[in-house]
């Protein structure tokens, strides 16, 4: 499994940004993202942005890579993560998390 890192875009040459983010520093490759500008957050596999996201975005991923290094390092005694696995909401709160609307929010056909 492959986990998307936020980093900061701090400067740019052709086809690559130098970022930086949760400590380090990586020339990542930009063609799928377009020109990012400086100050611009990428979402970060490996050596390559997949994503432009903001920065409120970036700290909510930072957040939750925290955890789970929390976690891996037998901190926080089991304690409540915060949030909802996927697998423990319904149908529509699965629905709104990935951006449909829920059955409540979508009219009724017309005959």
């Amino acid at each position: 499994m492959c986990i998307g890192i936020p980093m900061q875009v701090l400067a740019l040459e052709p086809g690559h940004a130098l970022c930086e983010g949760r400590g380090e520093r990586r020339r990542v490759r930009t063609a799928l993202v377009g020109d990012p500008a400086p100050g611009d957050w990428l979402l970060v596999f490996i050596d390559s942005a997949h994503e432009h996201i903001s920065a409120e975005r970036a700290r909510e991923v930072d957040a939750t890579l925290d955890l789970l290094a929390a976690v891996q390092a037998g901190e926080g005694g089991g304690a409540d993560a915060g949030f909802a696995l996927p697998s423990r909401l319904s149908r529509d709160e699965l629905l709104a998390l990935a951006g449909n609307p829920t059955r409540q929010d979508t009219p009724e056909p017309t005959p």
